[in-house]
């Protein structure tokens, strides 16, 4: 066990050295070709002839008005697929890459055919033209929205909510009829159906550009750098902000767990579950949660409660902090053209 890790230690730090575009990553022959396929198979089987190139780029996405669906370069290698999942404390794995696959094949069929152009569209999922933002309200309690991937996704804007609600009505098996009944999201679903069965048996009229933001081979920079670039998190001016909240979360004395080493061992489910209800890169959490790991050992602090009662307590707490830092004024800005 110790020979592999230090193999891989070795692997690891060639690869972080290494510059993406030097790596020869390509979708054919690799993890992600079976998925591809997958995606062309289920567009088939609905009858549509479009099938939207996918390309290796530093993130899912689709260039905004661009029919292309980018795929992050890791997903092309175990190898760095393993160092996403220590970085970011997790992986896409085939269900989630087929989900984000479909959303994005959602973006792309928009794209290719000028859907929201038509006054249709704009009546069913709002203006294409509104800004389009990072961070966003949603409401919880909508039903006039599909759920597919992050929480509230589609809340985000037009683009998303059509995306998303073609995604839903993709899906292999899933009875979206009766999923959504009742929701006004039923009606954006059945819109998708019957503007598909329109278009889709023809192919688009404008050519497929090749893609320009950030395809594998223009990634001249390390894997390292690639990191660095995404590594933020939610800035804290003073370390001491939020040491009563941890000594309320973990009240224990000298007996009990010290409170550092319980976060770090749950490090992975509490990232993983502020990041889904939030919406926030994992990236993100992880920096919030490793600084709660290091305050609360520089505190001394220990856990007092049970395991599954302070899990619920920290994760309560952390969805908190995050949601009021996605929701301040500051985070308000509009984006760039890249569409998730």
């Amino acid at each position: 066990m110790a020979v592999e890790s230090n193999g891989w230690e070795e692997e690891r730090r060639s690869l972080l050295g290494r510059r993406i575009s030097d790596l020869r990553l390509r979708i054919d022959d690799s993890p992600l070709q079976p998925l591809v396929r997958q995606l062309y198979d289920e567009l088939g089987a609905r009858g549509l002839v479009f099938r939207p190139p996918v390309y290796l780029s530093d993130q899912w996405g689709c260039p905004s008005g661009v029919p292309l669906i980018g795929v992050p370069f890791y997903l092309a290698d175990p190898r760095l697929s393993r160092i996403e999942e220590e970085v970011a404390v997790e992986v896409e794995g085939a269900q989630d890459a087929m989900k984000f696959l479909r959303h994005e094949a959602g973006h792309a069929f928009n794209y290719a055919y000028r859907l929201y152009d038509r006054a249709d569209w704009r009546a069913t999922f709002g203006p294409y033209s509104r800004p389009y933002r990072e961070r966003f309200r949603a409401d919880p309690f909508s039903r006039e929205y599909v759920r597919h991937i992050l929480a509230w996704y589609a809340q985000k804007h037009p683009d998303e909510d059509f995306a998303e609600s073609f995604a839903v009505w993709l899906t292999p098996e899933r009875d979206w009829k009766a999923e959504y009944a009742g929701w006004g999201a039923l009606r954006k679903l059945e819109y998708v159906e019957r503007v598909m069965a329109e278009v889709g048996g023809e192919a688009p009229e404008a050519p497929i550009p090749r893609p320009e933001h950030l395809p594998v081979d223009a990634m001249h920079y390390t894997v390292a750098e690639h990191y660095t670039e995404a590594e933020m998190g939610i800035p804290i001016p003073d370390e001491r902000h939020f040491d009563g909240d941890l000594r309320t979360i973990f009240p224990g004395g000298d007996g009990d767990e010290p409170a550092a080493a319980f976060l770090r061992g749950h490090r992975r489910e509490v990232v993983r579950r502020i990041a889904y209800w939030t919406g926030e890169p994992t990236t993100v959490v992880r920096a919030f949660v490793d600084f709660l790991a290091d305050r609360a050992g520089e505190l001394g602090l220990r856990v007092g409660s049970l395991e599954a009662s302070t899990l619920i307590e920290l994760v309560a707490f952390g969805t908190a902090v995050v949601m009021n830092y996605r929701h301040t004024d500051a985070m308000g800005r509009a984006s760039g053209e890249i569409r998730p």
